[in-house]
């Protein structure tokens, strides 16, 4: 055998190595604590798959991620909105999403969306909404506007926190002055930013960060949240918390399960999002996360009702955030970035 044989032999040999290894793995980039613990080893019990995860508290994050490439991951878990951007950037792999089986159980409303008209590149796996929490040991007063979180009385004032990042915040605030989402509109958006900054000596963090100990702790009266963490808050931890219902509505979003371009395991995320999507699984991941499920449940035993679980149904109107263009998130990113000056 010459020696470029040899050469050529042991290459083959080495990648027909690192694909049975690869073959055997799964790598999830996810919301942080997004997943049940135990459909990760049931899957892997089932499969002999060996999956692993890592966790991101923004979209932001994860869009930063995907685009400086090469992240190793196989799964992602983007917000509606970042589906629309990746799936535009070329972010994600096409994986004929409408030919797997969990297509089959996604309620029809939830197809053809704008994120991904196609159905090529996503399976959605939760929604709810995001809004804000009060600590009712805090605060006794009303939660039926954003009045009470933007325009905060002398009960409120140093007692409130948001998130680190902008994308709903901005949403919220648009809601409660009747600008439109992805305004390219200056003036509106200096509407927005007057509103945070009249707002911010009453802001005692802005922070994405262990928001459960701060609020059902009573460490600040409001918090911007989400619609399952609060009323797992309120439910598990007994938090003598509520989540408000502002006749504005509330900032709607839907958490998708897409494979990054590049993956080296598609075939296995494609066999972890059919397995995630059947209705007994489903349930499971509903019961544990606490946010509403855009597939089929076993409605037998899913935990969660309008009577104990008022969060996740809204009686407001809820409005999902969209991708922006370019001048409109330029305006988005200019107003947090003078807020947080």
């Amino acid at each position: 055998m010459t020696l470029k044989t040899t050469l050529l032999a042991s290459a083959a040999l080495l990648a027909l190595s690192t694909a049975a290894r690869a073959e055997g793995e799964l790598h999830l980039y996810i919301w942080s604590d997004s997943i049940a613990p135990e459909l990760i080893t049931k899957f892997e019990a089932e499969t002999g798959t060996k999956v692993t995860v890592d966790g991101y508290n923004s979209n932001e994050d994860l869009l930063t991620k995907l685009q400086a490439g090469a992240t190793g991951y196989d799964l992602v878990m983007p917000s509606q909105h970042f589906v629309r951007i990746m799936i535009d950037q070329g972010l994600l792999e096409d994986i004929d999403a409408a030919s797997l089986a969990a297509f089959q159980q996604v309620d029809p409303k939830w197809r053809g969306q704008w994120w991904d008209e196609t159905n090529d590149y996503s399976i959605p796996v939760a929604y709810g909404t995001a809004g804000y929490t009060v600590n009712r040991d805090q605060y006794k007063g009303a939660v039926d506007s954003w009045s009470v979180f933007f325009e905060p009385s002398a009960e409120l004032q140093g007692k409130i926190a948001l998130l680190s990042y902008p994308d709903e915040v901005v949403g919220a605030a648009q809601l409660y002055l009747g600008v439109p989402f992805c305004s390219e509109n200056p003036d509106e958006m200096k509407k927005v930013l007057d509103l945070l900054m009249a707002q911010k000596p009453s802001v005692a963090a802005y922070t994405s960060d262990n928001i459960e100990n701060r609020i059902g702790g009573g460490e600040v009266a409001a918090h911007f949240w989400w619609d399952g963490n609060s009323m797992k808050t309120r439910a598990n931890d007994g938090a003598n918390i509520e989540y408000a219902m502002p006749k504005e509505g509330l900032v709607g979003w839907i958490d998708s399960l897409a494979v990054p371009k590049g993956a080296a395991n598609i075939d296995n995320a494609k066999a972890f999002i059919d397995f995630m999507s059947t209705p007994e699984n489903a349930t499971v991941q509903y019961n544990y996360y606490g946010h509403s499920s855009p597939v089929a449940l076993d409605l037998a035993v899913a935990k969660y009702t309008p009577e104990n679980a008022p969060e996740l149904f809204p009686t407001v109107k809820v409005e999902f955030s969209r991708a922006c263009s370019p001048a409109a998130q330029d305006l988005v990113t200019k107003v947090w970035t003078q807020l947080l000056q």
